[in-house]
């Protein structure tokens, strides 16, 4: 199955429309969307390892522009958007438990862990800046830094070792999203735990 889907997302990839699929996820995923435009970022780059910088940017833009949509979200519409998705995503008690920490450094430093590993997920972080009135320059620059560096690195090391990666995902695919599959249930438990 995973084979099949690794597959189909290659050759998603390589069509002439998936810079513009790219830009909707990247924009979407940063405030209500649930799937990371890694998911089509990633296998972009390895069809084109030559355009991995313009795929770069297009991810980079319409993240941070996703993100200030997220935040005007949280900031004029929560109740009539945001609150309806979050609980949608099984993303309520994720919000309530950030909610507590709202001071610009802990905004600062989930928007900067959210835009590079996901941790919490974006939309909550944007929608909760918006929410709280984080003071908007700063939270456009952090998600320029954060999702910036997210994909300008992918970018590199898509582009130096695209061939490479490529030949190690596909020899041990099951592998790996069995390893995946077991770090995300590990992180669920923490984060339920706590």
């Amino acid at each position: 199955m995973f084979r099949k889907l690794y597959d189909w997302t290659l050759r998603q990839a390589g069509r002439k429309e998936a810079p513009v699929v790219l830009g909707g996820i990247s924009f979407v995923e940063s405030s209500v969307f649930p799937i990371p435009a890694d998911v089509l970022f990633i296998p972009m780059c390895l069809a084109r390892p030559d355009k991995a910088w313009r795929y770069a940017l297009i991810a980079s833009v319409t993240s941070v522009l996703g993100g200030i949509f997220g935040w005007l979200i949280g900031h004029f519409a929560f109740d009539l958007i945001a609150r309806p998705l979050l609980e949608l995503y099984g993303k309520m008690a994720a919000f309530e438990a950030l909610k507590g920490e709202t001071g610009t450094w802990a905004i600062l430093v989930m928007l900067v862990t959210s835009g590079l590993a996901h941790l919490p997920p974006m939309k909550v972080v944007t929608i909760l800046s918006g929410v709280v009135a984080f003071d908007l320059k700063l939270f456009i620059l952090a998600a320029i830094v954060a999702r910036g560096g997210r994909f300008y690195l992918l970018a590199f090391l898509l582009n130096r070792y695209g061939l490479r990666i490529t030949a190690f995902l596909e020899k041990r695919l099951i592998w790996i999203v069995g390893a995946v599959l077991v770090l995300a249930l590990a992180a669920l438990i923490v984060v339920k735990g706590f």
